[in-house]
């Protein structure tokens, strides 16, 4: 008896569904391996340290050269296909179904601060290798292209994401790096052309979004017992260089109600900011962290300090706000001290990046799905993310930080809480890829 063409279509459907269900349980079920995380962290740790045991792996040092070398073998081990840009980024491409698709990308950094942590940067790049490497091993292969992104010194101003964004000017790669050598000098080092640094640029449009997994590098997440941080935004950072000018004099000689003491006024300002920064309601910090006292001697009374004040947040028009009350609060403390407070504005201003609403989404459902417990916060940190979020929509995945301790050799992260993110950021890009 032979099958009729109702009965063909139905066993054609029936197997259609299978198909589709089977592909949809491998993919939400599917899961990085912890132990390769924690065991690759370890052996990124190697590189660049001294005979005292202390990490150095800071840009365009011989650890870093060496740590990138060894990151890229493990990337081509991972089927990727590397390259160097010439910026000195390093980029590992996987084809996805559809090449006409935008590619997904993610990564982060593995250079370090001076005597830093072995998790700063490298738990993001590591997690990120290892979603290449477990998609590979399921013989998964996604509708968009996959890039992984490992930036070049981040640590010393976001240099690789800002070129490629078309951030970093000429005239920034002639100015010095922590290690003295000119950026032009360090990505030379590191096999990028600077001569030729418009080439690595990306346009708006050129990626479907960027992730990056990062720790926390603060103490919020395991104060309250979080597993998973989704990261609303990267703060805007504003500097001033607050001057205050009194009358330097004999300190045996001068009564006190006739002094125009510059640092007791300045100390008036320091506190201000502290209580200005409470009493307004927000996540924003302020911060006088620098000060110089002129004459600077024991005997006489100080004639001039310099500050430096920074204020941090989300919003541009709260960190103007805030400003202004402390400049407000200056005023007064000028006349009640007989002195004079000036404020400059430094040029370095960094603007607030917000991350993109439906990638915030998709990582929450992603996380709750893996049944782990999130937070909505803000990133008081600088990264990547922030200059890429002037060509690409950004998400951002914390995990916690034990102690709240970074940029230290303390800093540390557990094997379980990188996995957790690791494996928040795999199903993220699972899900955004049927989109």
């Amino acid at each position: 008896m032979k099958p009729t063409k109702l009965c063909l279509l139905t066993l054609f459907l029936v197997c259609t569904t299978m198909t589709i269900q089977s592909q949809s349980i491998k993919h939400k079920d599917i899961r990085v391996n912890q132990d390769r995380i924690e065991k690759r962290i370890f052996e990124l740790a190697e590189f660049g340290k001294e005979a005292s045991g202390k990490g150095y792996r800071v840009a365009y040092t011989q650890g870093d050269v060496e740590g990138r070398n060894w990151f890229m073998a493990q990337m081509k081990k991972a089927g990727l296909e590397v390259t160097i840009d010439a910026a000195g980024n390093i980029i590992g491409k996987r084809k996805g179904k559809n090449p006409a698709l935008k590619p997904i990308a993610f990564g982060s950094h593995i250079d370090m601060v001076p005597d830093g942590g072995n998790y700063d940067g490298c738990v993001g790049s590591i997690a990120a290798l290892e979603v290449m490497e477990i998609l590979k091993e399921n013989d998964m292969m996604t509708n968009h292209p996959l890039e992984l992104m490992i930036f070049s010194n981040e640590e010393g101003g976001t240099n690789g994401s800002m070129a490629l964004v078309g951030h970093l000017a000429e005239d920034g790669l002639q100015e010095k790096s922590q290690m003295g050598l000119t950026y032009s000098e360090g990505i030379k080092l590191i096999g990028g052309n600077p001569e030729a640094i418009s080439s690595s640029m990306l346009k708006k449009g050129d990626l479907k979004a960027f992730l990056e997994l990062h720790i926390e590098q603060g103490g919020i997440l395991e104060q309250e017992k979080i597993e998973i941080g989704i990261v609303e935004g990267i703060v805007g950072i504003a500097w001033w260089e607050v001057t205050v000018d009194g009358f330097a004099n004999h300190a045996g000689t001068t009564p006190m109600k006739l002094r125009k003491d510059a640092l007791l006024a300045a100390s008036k300002f320091i506190i201000a900011v502290n209580e200005i920064a409470l009493k307004i309601k927000g996540n924003h910090v302020a911060t006088v962290g620098k000060i110089d006292v002129l004459p600077g001697a024991y005997n006489v009374i100080p004639g001039k300090v310099v500050m430096g004040l920074e204020i941090r947040d989300l919003s541009t028009e709260k960190i103007e706000f805030l400003f202004s009350e402390m400049e407000q609060q200056a005023t007064t403390i000028a006349f009640e001290t007989k002195t004079k407070i000036s404020f400059e504005r430094r040029a370095n201003y960094v603007r607030p990046a917000l991350t993109d609403s439906t990638l915030q989404q998709t990582i929450e459902t992603s996380a709750n799905a893996l049944g782990l417990t999130t937070k909505y916060m803000q990133s008081g940190a600088g990264h990547d993310a922030q200059e890429i979020a002037s060509i690409a929509p950004i998400g951002m995945i914390f995990v916690p930080s034990a102690g709240g301790i970074s940029h230290s050799p303390k800093e540390f992260t557990s094997a379980v809480d990188m996995a957790n993110g690791a494996n928040v950021l795999l199903q993220t890009i699972l899900e955004l890829d049927k989109k």
